[in-house]
């Protein structure tokens, strides 16, 4: 017979009891934990973790604590770090015992994603699938990625001339078929891409799972975590799940195998590995399984972010006029209006790099909630007990850098609920002396994104080129109202505006002929160096 409710009540609660007694038995250190949130008897800080905008809630607790905060529950020991030096003192110079990653049954399990990269704990596992990234994308090495990105940014162009009014599915398309065709080599189709429909399902699921510490307070009980995974054997949900994660990890990859045994493979991330499999470290099988991991986490993790910060920029462009016309002004004494911009004018158009940045700041803006991009890092792991700023800091306690709180001190950006592109120039140049934000909104330490020098890339190509032959400007309803964009966002891991409308309308009667001239110059913008 199967355990009733109340027998798993019971058994959960004795083990809870049980573990809570341990690590007060265990702590041999005199130092004192960090501080934090009242914390009520066997149960800890479990009522009081924050469900969304979690960020505020520990930004909140930072500016009434420490840079430092600390929340526990039975068998969950959490820090918060919600300051630059914090974060870079322990997740980057101490990265050798804080670049693991909590155990995520509801993310491995119920989802079937043990084979991500950004969940994997450190070890060999992950430095395999990191190691082979960056030798196929190293940031040195534009020339793999720059002729498709062009490729792709021109054809969206010429959608948004066409239907500027699916903007947001033109972005999204543009960005799914750039890291199909990197990772893959597939073309996908304009419209319901099967591929891009499969990452949009599993993204969806995934986001709300990877940055809620709730997600990880099953596995720090571990009767409950192999419950979990009896669940998760019998739940329907959690069946549907790992068959679409399944589906995400072998289909692209079963189709650019296809493709390359048909002899029409166009060059990529799959095909160029599986050409020098032979010198692989280890048996032929490890190394097909690592290269379809890691191009499997690129396609997932590639287009959602970017997309993001996309939809994120148009925003602000249609927020505040006056930053388009500065950047349009920028753009048209550069580049001018016979051409389009390419990345080799990135140094020459700083006013434009400051939006950008900007962006990447902040979300909503002039809003009380203000979000960056990614406004909580994945959780880090902590692989020993350590000691800081005069704080124990206990063995396998989940680690989170804060990057709102970061992004939105007054000491480095003074007024921060502004968006104010200026306050990253300094006599009409980039000034180096003020934080850079992209520099907190991939990830810290070993655990950083390795991809994202593509991600920015495309962000500031796609920005360029949209301004140089667009305005944006907020569209009028029929009695002649202009529509106001609602501002709300989505609370995840990477939190994007829920979706918003515009008009969007060439600058100039040649902008459509620019945009054709553009794509005939690209060709099939497929070539790929071997």
């Amino acid at each position: 017979m199967g355990l009733t409710l109340t027998d798993l009540c019971a058994i959960l609660l004795a083990v809870a009891l049980a573990l809570l007694l341990r690590d007060r038995l265990k702590q041999k250190s005199k130092l004192p934990l960090p501080p934090g949130p009242k914390k009520y008897p066997f149960i800890g800080n479990m009522l009081s973790i924050p469900q969304t905008l979690e960020w505020e809630t520990y930004a909140r607790w930072g500016r009434e604590c420490s840079d430092i905060i600390y929340l526990e529950g039975p068998g969950l020991s959490l820090i918060v770090l919600n300051s630059v030096k914090s974060v870079t003192d322990l997740l980057g110079e101490r990265s050798a015992i804080y670049s693991s990653r909590p155990r995520a049954t509801m993310v491995n399990e119920f989802m079937g994603l043990s084979w991500l990269m950004s969940s994997l704990p450190y070890g060999k596992l992950w430095m395999e699938r990191r190691r082979i990234f960056h030798q196929r994308f190293h940031p040195s090495d534009s020339a793999v990625y720059r002729p498709r990105q062009l490729a792709h940014v021109h054809k969206m162009l010429l959608q948004l001339v066409e239907t500027p009014q699916e903007f947001m599915d033109h972005i999204k398309y543009m960005n799914g078929g750039l890291t199909l065709s990197l990772a893959y080599g597939i073309r996908v189709l304009p419209k319901n891409d099967p591929f891009i429909t499969l990452s949009e399902r599993v993204s969806e699921s995934l986001q709300s799972l990877l940055g809620n510490p709730r997600t990880f307070l099953a596995d720090s009980i571990p009767l409950f975590s192999y419950i979990l995974e009896y669940l998760a054997g019998a739940n329907r949900m959690a069946t549907e799940r790992r068959l679409l994660a399944a589906r995400l990890r072998d289909a692209p990859f079963a189709a650019a195998q296809k493709d390359i045994a048909d002899g029409v493979a166009t060059p990529s991330f799959v095909s160029r590995c599986l050409e020098n499999l032979v010198e692989w470290e280890g048996d032929d099988k490890s190394g097909y399984e690592i290269i379809k991991d890691t191009a499997g986490v690129f396609f997932l993790a590639g287009s959602g972010s970017t997309s993001a910060a996309l939809y994120t920029i148009i925003l602000a462009l249609l927020q505040f006029s006056d930053v388009q016309a500065k950047a349009q002004k920028e753009l048209d004494e550069v580049v001018g209006r016979d051409r389009l911009p390419d990345l080799c004018d990135e140094a020459s158009l700083p006013y434009l790099s400051a939006v950008i940045k900007e962006a990447f700041r902040q979300e909503q803006f002039f809003f009380s909630h203000a979000l960056p991009v990614a406004p909580i890092a994945l959780p880090h792991s902590l692989t020993r007990e350590d000691e800081y700023e005069g704080y124990r800091i206990p063995a396998h306690s989940i680690v989170i850098g804060n990057a709102w709180a970061m992004l939105h001190n007054e000491a480095d950006y003074p007024n921060p609920e502004l968006f104010r592109p200026e306050r990253f120039l300094k006599g009409g140049k980039l000034d180096n002396d003020v934080r850079d934000p992209i520099a907190l909104s991939f990830g810290f330490g070993r655990r950083a994104c390795p991809g994202s020098h593509i991600a920015l890339s495309t962000v500031w190509l796609t920005t360029a080129s949209i301004l140089s032959a667009f305005t944006i400007t907020k569209p009028v309803d029929n009695d002649g109202k202009v529509i106001e964009p609602s501002m709300e966002y989505l609370s995840a891991v990477t939190s994007q505006p829920l979706p918003f409308k515009c008009d969007i309308s060439p600058r100039h009667p040649g902008v459509k002929g620019l945009i054709r001239a553009a794509i005939d110059s690209d060709g099939d913008g497929e070539g790929m160096p071997t």
